[in-house]
């Protein structure tokens, strides 16, 4: 039987062969691709047949997790190069049904959520940089750091939103507040940022204090379907990063909830991971980083949005930007890697390790981009001709 297994992982793997590399199992080697090897899967104990063909992603990214593969090499290579061919993958949905499509209950997401982005403040601010931002960021120039680019990515948005003093600005999915703050310290704006997380909320709201804000930013744990009924309107919107937590069946919902906070004129900015196609996701993904998590397409949004007399105004990829970002991201977070084994776990420690550098291959491969769009709601003729940012 074991014979039988390693011949059917060894043939499985045989597919990815667009470049070499090798395969150790049970003191064999064995090589895959023409050419010298870039790297050596070293498999420690058997993978399931079964397993591979109903997710490849699960069957490897456990095996990871666990220590039951290890990576000879550097981790970012590997996963570029599988990654990289992603068609080859093996995924039974009807198997996987509840994993990748789960409920989109606002009791769920609400879970789904919060098992990402409440981990810990302590957590995040080990590898993130000081803004605390948990997004794509903006490199100008080939020597910009972390902190300069996120820096830079709220100070593009800010521009493309055209902000003037006492304007109103409503931020769904505002994270830990850098956005907001920023925007009523430079602009005088009144902010609302909106969030599920209680560990964002509450580090926001000692931000609020510090930066002496009290009544003129503030934040709430609102979902956002509940914006309909808030009461209140905005003359700017932004979402940065949120969008990929709705799910499919609620991208219209989504929209009609900021159609009716928006005023008449005013500019929508939304900031997503986005595809060139619709998906419903990776199963390794959903399991274990991004429960429910979702990836919209460009041209569905779009769709939505012009059904609802919204006018994209303008559209911008920073998909390499992301990539960049992911990958200083992964330094900061081994760069503290035996910190955070010893507060989170060796298990906990490799899948992150994994989830950072799997993200940043496929942002590499064009298998994920990251979208700007803004837009505004019906006409507006108020705006300079060109692009003012």
């Amino acid at each position: 039987m074991k014979n039988v297994t390693d011949n059917f992982i060894i043939s499985f793997l045989q597919r990815f062969n667009d470049y070499p590399f090798d395969v150790k199992l049970r003191g064999k080697t064995h090589h895959i691709g023409k050419g010298n090897p870039t790297f050596i899967v070293n498999l420690k104990e058997d993978i399931e047949g079964r397993e591979l063909l109903t997710s490849t992603s699960l069957a490897l990214g456990e095996a990871y997790m666990k220590g039951n593969l290890d990576i000879e090499g550097d981790l970012f290579h590997a996963l570029d190069h599988f990654l990289g061919q992603m068609e080859k993958f093996s995924t039974d949905q009807n198997k996987l049904k509840k994993l990748i499509f789960s409920s989109q209950s606002r009791k769920n997401q609400e879970k789904e959520v919060t098992s990402h982005y409440d981990i810990g403040n302590d957590f995040y601010s080990l590898w993130l940089d000081d803004t605390m931002s948990y997004s794509c960021g903006y490199f100008k120039t080939e020597t910009d750091t972390l902190y300069d680019a996120q820096c830079n990515k709220v100070e593009r948005i800010l521009k493309k939103l055209y902000l003037k003093k006492d304007m109103t600005l409503l931020d769904i999915g505002c994270g830990w507040g850098y956005l907001l703050i920023r925007a009523a310290r430079e602009y005088g704006v009144k902010g609302l940022g909106i969030t599920l997380s209680r560990e964002q909320k509450k580090k926001f709201e000692e931000k609020i204090e510090e930066e002496g804000l009290t009544g003129r930013v503030s934040v709430e744990l609102m979902d956002y379907r509940d914006l309909e009924k808030c009461g209140r309107t905005f003359d700017r919107v932004v979402s940065v990063g949120m969008l990929e937590h709705v799910g499919r069946e609620h991208y219209e919902l989504f929209v009609k909830n900021i159609e009716a906070v928006l005023n008449p004129g005013g500019l929508l900015l939304l900031h997503y991971i986005s595809a060139l196609k619709e998906h419903p996701g990776d199963p390794w993904m959903k399991k274990y980083i991004f429960p429910g998590g979702m990836i919209p397409s460009l041209r569905e949004m779009i769709h939505i949005l012009s059904d609802h007399q919204f006018y994209t105004l303008d559209v911008e990829s920073l998909r390499r930007h992301y990539y960049k970002t992911l990958r200083l991201w992964d330094q900061n977070f081994n760069d503290h890697r035996t910190e955070i084994e010893e507060k989170m776990g060796t298990e906990f420690t490799r899948m992150w390790d994994l989830y950072l550098s799997a993200c940043a291959a496929t942002f590499h491969n064009g298998i994920i981009d990251l979208h700007q769009l803004l837009i505004s709601k019906g006409v507006n003729n108020d705006l300079p001709l060109t692009r003012w940012y």
